[in-house]
């Protein structure tokens, strides 16, 4: 007869997907796996398959997390500006939970080279993040609060490039003050 599992899947994947954040994946071992996640090795065999599907599921919970907190923020906006404030506020914010940066971000830069599914995976949600920048620029060309004179994609474009730099810098020690002139900055260039 077939054991239950005895752990919430949701729940030790997160914890998976913290520790690769923290660590990047070549320096996370199956045994701070299993530490981290709190179960077997075998459960996590049996479970997520081996370790890079395991990371490849984490990268996925992850970008679903993310989407699900920007969307909200998104929602939540009464403008195209206030939008992109919380939107770039998410970004240089560290929970107290969390690792700083972004595990997107830190796959893409130590796999993406020679991952094809991490790759794939990091592309996607560039794509994703770029297409959410130009339908907050075009809602803000709409109502007035951007110049019509800049292309929406070209600066969804750029924003998405400055959102990526703001992660990797938000994973040092770098001054937050400094991170947010680069956002002030980046927000004056889609002024009328």
């Amino acid at each position: 007869m077939a054991r239950s599992k005895e752990f919430e899947v949701n729940e030790v994947l997160d914890k998976a997907m913290k520790i690769f954040w923290e660590q990047g994946y070549e320096k996370t071992s199956m045994s701070d796996l299993v530490e981290h996640m709190g179960i077997h090795r075998r459960s996590i065999y049996d479970t997520f398959d081996d370790k890079h599907s395991l990371f490849l599921q984490a990268m996925d919970r992850y970008n679903g997390k993310v989407s699900n907190t920007l969307l909200a923020e998104i929602k939540a906006s009464k403008t195209a500006v206030e939008a992109l404030h919380k939107i770039f506020e998410v970004m240089i914010s560290e929970a107290e939970d969390t690792p700083s940066g972004c595990l997107i971000v830190n796959s893409a830069v130590e796999l993406g080279p020679r991952d094809t599914e991490v790759d794939s995976r990091s592309l996607e949600s560039f794509n994703v993040a770029e297409r959410m920048f130009e339908q907050i620029i075009e809602w803000g060309q709409r109502d007035g609060e951007f110049s019509s004179t800049q292309d929406a994609k070209e600066m969804a474009e750029y924003l998405h490039n400055t959102s990526v730099g703001i992660r990797a810098m938000a994973r040092t020690s770098m001054d937050k003050e400094k991170l947010n002139r680069i956002i002030h900055i980046s927000m004056k260039l889609l002024e009328k």
